[in-house]
């Protein structure tokens, strides 16, 4: 027993290394990206204990598991039924749009999609651009206000603040008028209070979290997360983009100077396009409730209106076959003609996007990435930075944004395509969250991204290689200890 006290800690030391040399072996089985596995054994090897808990964390290859099986097994059920109606092929595609080429000159994009998931491109959409969270709440306030059978809300930030309890009121009072009210809420990120759900419970709400997990506020970043942010109305009108439930999201007119000025991008999307919206709700909201609600006709209506922009809504994460997001992403680069406008907050790119966008700009094509200056994440930027040398010396032209946080998450390319959602330039929200975006083929909506662009660029300066390569020495060392880390960030 003596002997056992007198050597607990290299006991200890000796089992944790056991399990990681079990561990490496397991991992390197798995014929992962080299990348991710390297870092994930420098983890456990580096750091005792603490690296095996990094791995539970990261490498667990949902995609492969029996967790989300049943999310696959609703995916047959619930939408089939109506995307084989909508579903053309390449010719049909083309013939639909003999009078505008954005279809057309984005048809491996529209044809990637419809093969990775079943995910229709629709044509009868009207669509509108909501510059920050002051824009994208009055608008969906407005549209909950109006609703009439059912209100579908999903969101990774849904915080108990100004902006939540006037949400959770407005949407109490519809559940009390007899509106269905559906709310799902990732339950790492958000911060609503038991009050507030006790609330919604009161007035019929249907409310439930995503993977709940114990100690949420030490596993924010270890752990597959619902970032998805979208909301359905009456299965005709959808909000898709970047802003959470949350005060931080919202510039408020008074006490400006006391605030971080937030500049964010959603979407309004009224037409068929909400029709995929909607059966990603409920997927989801079949996953986590352990229901299987019952598809009623209202969830997907009859919707009657003149315009035709082309929208089709790309879904991704641990339970989709594949990376449908990166891979759409990485189409729209390597399929760009004239310009690639890129906003993001988290630039930590694999390398097939890494290397698509310099090898654009080689090639010719403008590519332009805004970044903020700073963000909320001291790793993620100095991640960031590491990448940064490598756009310059291929010509892409790179951007800090100063006014504030640009949490936007967009895309515009040649004047044709346009992308906005929920889904960052990252490996998190390429392989491990669960996200959703719009790829919207319109040259008009394209004309405005682009000139919202332009604005952007006005509060933006851009980096010079020269000046960049002269950097402190100090930054690049965290540069590079934080880049190990980035296949997990």
């Amino acid at each position: 027993m003596d002997f056992l006290i007198d050597n607990i800690w290299w006991i200890l030391l000796s089992v944790n290394f056991l399990i990681v040399f079990i561990t490496t072996g397991y991992e390197l089985m798995h014929f992962r990206e080299p990348v991710k596995s390297i870092s994930l054994i420098f983890a456990l090897f580096v750091l005792p204990v603490i690296g095996l808990l990094i791995y539970y964390f990261f490498a667990q290859e949902f995609r492969k598991s029996k967790l989300f099986n049943r999310k696959k097994l609703y995916d047959q059920k619930i939408i089939q039924h109506w995307e084989d109606k909508l579903m053309l092929t390449e010719q049909d595609l083309i013939d639909k749009n003999k009078n505008q080429d954005c279809v057309e000159r984005k048809i491996k994009l529209v044809s990637l999609l419809q093969n990775n998931q079943t995910k229709p491109v629709t044509f009868k959409n009207k669509v509108n651009v909501l510059i920050n969270g002051e824009n994208k709440f009055t608008a969906l306030f407005e549209d909950i206000k109006n609703a009439k059978h059912h209100i579908h809300i999903e969101y990774y930030i849904i915080n108990s603040g100004r902006l939540g309890n006037r949400l959770i009121l407005l949407l109490c009072e519809k559940a009390e008028e007899g509106v269905k009210v559906r709310v799902s809420y990732d339950y790492v990120a958000s911060r609503l209070s038991s009050k507030a759900v006790k609330k919604m419970k009161a007035a019929g709400i249907e409310i439930y979290p995503f993977m709940p997990v114990w100690f949420p506020n030490l596993t924010r970043k270890l752990n597959y997360r619902n970032h998805r942010k979208m909301a359905i109305i009456d299965g005709d009108i959808g909000f898709i983009g970047g802003i959470n439930i949350c005060d931080e999201y919202v510039n408020f007119e008074e006490n400006p100077k006391e605030k971080l000025f937030w500049r964010d991008t959603h979407l309004r999307i009224k037409g068929h396009a909400v029709k995929s919206l909607q059966a990603q709700f409920l997927l989801n909201f079949n996953f986590i409730s352990g229901k299987e609600l019952k598809i009623e006709d209202n969830f997907f209506p009859k919707i009657g209106i003149p315009e035709r922009t082309a929208v089709q809504i790309a879904a991704s994460g641990p339970d989709t076959d594949w990376q449908n997001i990166m891979e759409a992403i990485l189409t729209g680069i390597n399929t760009a003609e004239e310009y690639i406008y890129i906003t993001t907050p988290y630039f930590i790119p694999n390398n097939q996007i890494l290397t698509a966008l310099c090898m654009a700009s080689r090639i010719g094509v403008e590519v332009k990435i805004i970044i903020p200056e700073k963000g909320d994440s001291v790793i993620a930027r100095y991640a960031t930075n590491s990448y940064i040398e490598k756009l310059l010396e291929s010509g892409v032209k790179v951007f800090h944004y100063h006014k504030g946080m640009v949490h936007a998450k967009t895309m515009v390319v040649d004047g044709v395509l346009t992308s906005i959602g929920s889904c960052n330039l990252d490996n998190r929200s390429f392989d491990i969250n669960f996200e959703v975006n719009a790829f919207v083929y319109d040259k008009y909506l394209a004309t405005e991204m682009f000139d919202v662009y332009n604005d952007d660029l006005k509060e933006c300066k851009e980096l010079e290689l020269e000046a960049w390569i002269n950097r402190a020495y100090s930054a690049k060392v965290k540069e590079a200890l934080c880049r190990l880390w980035a296949p997990l960030l």
